[in-house]
């Protein structure tokens, strides 16, 4: 080999190297999603397979860290879904109808404890990268504990937009949640997430 060709060939193997390092990766982006987010917007369409049916919705949700969220489904029904630090309110319209529950005790080890608190993602879940599709790139979570009603949680990002969620729950149900008008950089309140059952609806405890 003469010089010039091993030139050509240390070059050509420092630039395969430098896109590698450069290609993106799937836990970083999550990491860092985690460790600078503290509130995140925009809208959603969620899709849940089970064994008899598939049932799509969309809407819109806000989350301003540690603990506030609120999911507002509007298709193909009008629904609410209000997390204030301590209680969880879900609001359904045409039910004309609110259910309440203690927030410690309902969101466990679920993508809205991973989404809304910074500590659930490493205390909760072993993570690995878990390959890219469509220019996006996943992590799969697999939660630590037996009985977190999850198998697992793989988390899509392009770049280091939030781009996808996928869960498989304990009963073999498949949801699939896309993410778009991503904003971290909203303009939130913890008003904001402040609930009051409307008048005449019937609330609910448990």
């Amino acid at each position: 080999m003469t010089l010039k060709q091993l030139s050509k060939t240390f070059a050509a193997a420092a630039l395969s190297a430098g896109i590698g390092m450069t290609h993106a990766d799937g836990i970083a982006a999550l990491q860092k999603f985690n460790t600078d987010t503290d509130g995140i917007s925009g809208q959603f369409s969620q899709t849940v397979h089970s064994k008899k049916k598939t049932q799509t919705t969309s809407g819109q949700f806000s989350i301003l860290r540690p603990g506030l969220f609120k999911w507002e489904y509007t298709r193909p029904y009008k629904q609410t879904i209000v997390g204030d630090g301590k209680t969880i309110w879900l609001y359904d319209q045409d039910l004309k109808q609110v259910t309440k529950r203690a927030q410690n005790q309902t969101i466990g080890d679920s993508p809205a404890a991973i989404l809304s608190n910074k500590s659930a993602l490493n205390a909760s879940y072993t993570l690995k990268n878990d390959g890219a599709s469509s220019g996006v790139d996943y992590v799969r979570a697999t939660p630590k504990r037996n009985n977190a009603g999850y198998r697992y949680i793989r988390i899509g990002f392009r770049g280091n937009t939030l781009a996808t969620m996928q869960l498989q729950d304990s009963f073999g149900n498949n949801t699939n949640i896309q993410f778009s008008g991503v904003n971290t950089r909203p303009n939130l309140s913890r008003g904001q997430f402040h609930f009051t059952p409307p008048k005449g609806v019937d609330v609910l405890g448990q």
